[in-house]
């Protein structure tokens, strides 16, 4: 890597998402960054984690820590799986209902979700249409499950999505 970075944590992880653990579409996304020299927008995608905010994680679409993604969606979900599972109150085995909007990756996003709580034993409901908000909300109690996403950058320009539980 020929860019030199202030922060030592964003060099360490271009190098993780140019590795072969990611897909080749996100190797080729970041490693053309780094072959344009676009050291403000790789430093921008990098230097810190996408955080849960109030309104859940919300964010451009693209590669890096600081972008919505199908990585970050998986981080995110394995971390809801883990506090659903020690935290849970609602008796019986562990359900969880998904619904996107019709933002771009929205159906990507929901199905990558689905996948990770299905792993940790969930029986996992996705809805098969759009949906807004307040249907996951309704079908959370309706369906008496421990948790519910919805796929969704609300009111935020099309280059975001975001992801509130």
């Amino acid at each position: 890597m020929s860019l030199e970075f202030t922060d030592p944590i964003v060099s360490q992880r271009l190098t993780e998402w140019t590795s072969a653990a990611y897909d080749e579409a996100t190797r080729t996304e970041v490693r053309a960054l780094i072959d344009a020299g676009k050291k403000d927008e790789l430093e921008d995608r990098f230097y810190r984690t996408l955080a849960f905010g109030t309104g859940g994680l919300r964010g451009r679409m693209g590669a890096g820590t600081n972008r919505m993604n199908a990585y970050i969606v998986a981080r995110a979900t394995q971390g809801l799986a883990h506090y659903v599972k020690a935290n849970a109150t609602r008796p019986g085995p562990l359900r969880a209902v998904i619904a996107h909007d019709s933002r771009h990756n929205g159906r990507k996003f929901t199905e990558v979700a689905a996948s990770v709580l299905a792993a940790n034993g969930f029986t996992v409901y996705v809805s098969p249409e759009l949906r807004p908000t307040p249907y996951v909300s309704f079908a959370v109690r309706k369906l008496e499950c421990h948790t519910g996403i919805v796929v969704t950058a609300s009111h935020n320009p099309k280059e975001y999505n975001g992801y509130k539980v």
